[in-house]
């Protein structure tokens, strides 16, 4: 179970790394002329990524009835 957990919480590092790096480029390319079927691919991942983060934080800590 801990190695899982180990797992879950590297793999949850990993994608809100690449959603802080996602988040600048898109920054970036919103101040100069972009592709903007390119643009709304890099939302489109970014949005993926959040989903993902929410998922894997439900499954590190999860709800507990009260």
């Amino acid at each position: 179970m801990l190695a899982d957990r180990d797992s879950l919480l590297r793999r949850l590092h990993e994608l809100r790394s690449e959603h802080r790096d996602l988040d600048s480029v898109i920054v970036r390319l919103e101040t100069a002329p972009t592709d903007q079927l390119h643009m709304q691919r890099l939302k489109k991942r970014k949005l993926k990524l959040k989903d993902e983060i929410t998922w894997l934080e439900s499954q590190i800590v999860p709800d507990i009835i009260a």
